[in-house]
């Protein structure tokens, strides 16, 4: 009963002539831009740094890709939420734009959930799920209701959760941000192990918090003189709690689990330098032959800082740290407020050549972090579609 006069309800969403034209115009003329994606996003100047909101050239052009990739996936979502709704579908010319550029039919496939739960003024909303086989696909959006704590960089931060009766990976990732309305739109996709349908099951999605407000500070030059950098500076044998690099597996083996691994460090001292707000370089030297650079950041459960050191030649070509290795430190034992996160990157250049050399840095974090306790339960039910 509810599916035929949703059915009904979804083929009356007809737009104008004008509104079709307009649409085809503007795809007509995006196909004939010469701008790349990449051209399309906001880059700004903080002062005489290189600073720009949205995500880090080595995501950006995953996440460019995402949000036109999935074109397909937002028009979707839009059309189950605002179909149950013409009279509010009709007052959105954008949904109709989006509509017309994929096919109306895709969205057969998705069935319309739309539960939603309210906490701290954020909206969270399961909107449409998709089931098949193994697999479920579900639409969820965060919508702020009072102010502009959701934005086009709004990260969930592995705070979700997911509770299945069964085994199951899953991934979540942002698909989609409108504007006028301060929604984010991310898709969840769940694979259950043991390759077994996982339609008629029941899952709970729940969100603790979330970050936003990202900023990139990229290619910023670290005004230290190489050259003089000291050969035997303090070092001590620290626990690590993660490791990186092309390298790694040469100069650190793999022997032992990581909750039991070990790495000479740089002892962190004051800061010697900020190469951009909220990163401070505690430590650099060469430490049996090689060239240990530390940067120093605080309260990372909220902004997720994070960042890497590389070096440039004469020539302006860029050369990557080897490995590195990451180490925490508290000013009280077990104070999670003073935990300070210290990331140390490690290259292997002699020091005689070091001078050929300049260091530069990219660096990334958020300037928002919202708590709250948002929760939702829905079925996990597949759409029966006329062949």
């Amino acid at each position: 009963m509810f599916e035929d006069r949703y059915k009904s309800m979804y083929e009356q969403i007809v737009p104008d002539e004008s509104l079709i034209s307009k649409t085809i115009e503007r795809i007509n003329q995006q196909a004939g831009s010469k701008k790349s994606k990449a051209e399309l996003y906001d880059t700004k100047l903080n002062g005489n740094e290189p600073y720009r909101t949205w995500l880090p050239k080595a995501k950006q052009s995953k996440g460019i890709r995402l949000f036109f990739k999935c074109a397909t996936a937002a028009a979707v979502i839009l059309v189950f939420t605002f179909a149950v709704m013409p009279a509010i579908a009709a007052n959105v010319p954008v949904i109709y734009e989006l509509m017309y550029m994929v096919s109306p039919s895709t969205a057969q496939f998705f069935m319309p959930v739309q539960k939603s739960c309210e906490d701290n003024g954020i909206r969270m909303e399961v909107v449409s799920t998709y089931i098949h086989e193994d697999t479920a696909e579900v639409y969820i959006t965060l919508q702020d209701l009072t102010g502009n704590r959701v934005d086009e960089t709004t990260d969930l931060y592995d705070s979700y959760s997911i509770h299945l009766p069964f085994d199951s990976s899953a991934t979540c990732d942002l698909v989609g941000y409108d504007e006028k309305t301060r929604t984010a739109t991310f898709l969840i996709r769940i694979t259950q192990w043991g390759n077994r349908r996982i339609e008629g099951s029941k899952l709970t999605f729940s969100v603790g918090c979330f970050i936003s407000g990202k900023r990139a500070y990229e290619d910023v030059p670290i005004k230290i003189d190489l050259s003089s950098v000291g050969k035997s500076p303090k070092t001590k044998e620290t626990k690590i709690y993660g490791v990186s690099g092309p390298n790694v597996d040469k100069y650190l083996p793999i022997d032992k689990s990581i909750v039991d691994r070990t790495a000479t460090v740089i002892v962190p001292s004051d800061t010697i330098y900020s190469p951009a707000d909220g990163f401070d370089i505690t430590g650099i030297g060469y430490v049996d032959g090689m060239l240990h650079i530390q940067f120093a950041t605080a309260d990372r459960s909220k902004n997720d800082s994070h960042g890497y050191f590389y070096l440039k030649d004469k020539d302006g070509n860029k050369i990557l740290y080897d490995y590195s290795v990451g180490f925490v430190e508290y000013g009280e034992p077990g104070n999670e407020d003073t935990k300070i996160v210290y990331d140390e990157y490690i290259f292997d250049i002699p020091q005689d050549e070091i001078s050929n050399y300049a260091l530069y840095g990219s660096f990334y974090t958020s300037g928002l972090y919202t708590e709250g306790n948002w929760q939702v339960t829905f079925p996990l039910q597949s759409k029966d579609v006329e062949q």
